[in-house]
């Protein structure tokens, strides 16, 4: 199975596809969009589109996975620039025909480190464990969205476990 995760942001998306086999996970690719800086909205979304529809178009994941929004309502400005490359991630997800789910940062950061306030250096050691790369040198956004990847495998696992009745 692969699991594209996606860390959506406007000036930086980052991305990260994982094969689980046999509870192993395999690191398939990892790292972020960035859209120009100096250009308007809409061509920065139109970059952000044509980039994350070449990545689903040649990883062809199972599902994808997406950071739901979080903000303080002081940020509300920065959450919605979120949204729009919130928007034009589930969009190519979409079109891709590929299964999406969402999660909100604090409950992957709990699965994968045991606390939902953890930092951002926390979570890309712990992705750096579970993927086997001792300085793989990605940005927060890269490893936000390959924690966002683990974590759905991790917690698709409970919830197998869990309808089998535990076993």
């Amino acid at each position: 199975m692969v699991i594209f995760g996606i860390d959506p942001g406007l000036y930086a998306t980052g991305y990260g596809a994982i094969a689980v086999e046999h509870g192993r996970f395999r690191l398939i690719t990892a790292g972020d969009v960035r859209p120009p800086k100096r250009e308007p909205l809409a061509r920065r979304l139109e970059y952000l589109h044509q980039r994350l529809s070449e990545l689903m178009g040649r990883e062809r994941p199972d599902t994808a996975v997406l950071e739901m929004i979080y903000t303080h309502p002081r940020y509300a400005n920065t959450a919605a620039m979120m949204g729009h490359a919130r928007g034009v991630a589930c969009l190519v997800v979409e079109q891709h025909g590929v299964a999406l789910v969402q999660y909100p940062p604090a409950r992957v950061k709990k699965a994968l480190t045991g606390h939902g306030a953890a930092t951002k250096e926390q979570v890309a050691r712990m992705v750096a464990h579970w993927i086997g790369a001792s300085d793989p040198g990605w940005s927060f956004d890269a490893t936000d969205a390959l924690a966002l990847a683990i974590a759905h495998a991790h917690m698709k696992d409970q919830h197998a476990l869990t309808a089998a009745g535990g076993r």
